[in-house]
């Protein structure tokens, strides 16, 4: 029987390297809490900031060849908007430039992924949602067991906190 593989250790407190917090973007009311505590406590550590976009283009396959290319262009461009308005808002509330990460497949393999290839994340900061569905489908999707596999703690921002709220906790 074989073991996975150990995940590699993280770098965030060695010398020339800083502590990163890792959120994930979508399109979702509670992303605006996420990505304004993770800044906020980013900037007071002196650490950084990542932005993750996911696109999950299942569909996008079974395109024709000149179809797919488009939707996945258009599925981009959207996702680069929504990352530039929410490091847009870091740059407001915290005076960081976030690094902007934009990859395709399921939204636990790419965060993954994206903890796995930049051993510097330290801290993956989610958002809960505050309607009556619960607590948002990434919180909800990754409490169904994708989270164990994740080398780095994750922070859930309750989405109700105003920005005074958050700011006394960051």
């Amino acid at each position: 029987m074989t073991q996975a593989p150990q995940p590699a250790p993280r770098l965030s407190r060695e010398p020339g390297h800083r502590r990163k917090f890792l959120v994930v973007v979508d399109e979702t009311p509670e992303c605006d809490r996420a990505v304004y505590y993770a800044s906020r406590r980013a900037a007071g550590t002196e650490g950084g900031l990542v932005l993750l976009g996911v696109l999950e283009l299942e569909g996008v396959a079974q395109q024709w060849l000149g179809v797919a290319d488009l939707m996945r262009a258009e599925a981009h461009e959207e996702m680069a908007a929504r990352l530039q308005k929410f490091a847009a808002r870091a740059r407001q509330v915290a005076g960081i430039a976030p690094e902007q990460v934009i990859r395709e497949g399921t939204t636990a393999e790419a965060i993954a992924r994206m903890i796995h290839e930049d051993r510097d994340i330290a801290i993956l900061v989610l958002a809960a949602g505050v309607g009556k569905d619960g607590p948002g489908p990434l919180v909800t999707s990754l409490a169904a067991g994708h989270a164990a596999r994740f080398p780095v703690p994750i922070t859930i921002v309750p989405g109700a906190l105003t920005d005074a709220e958050l700011d006394a906790l960051a």
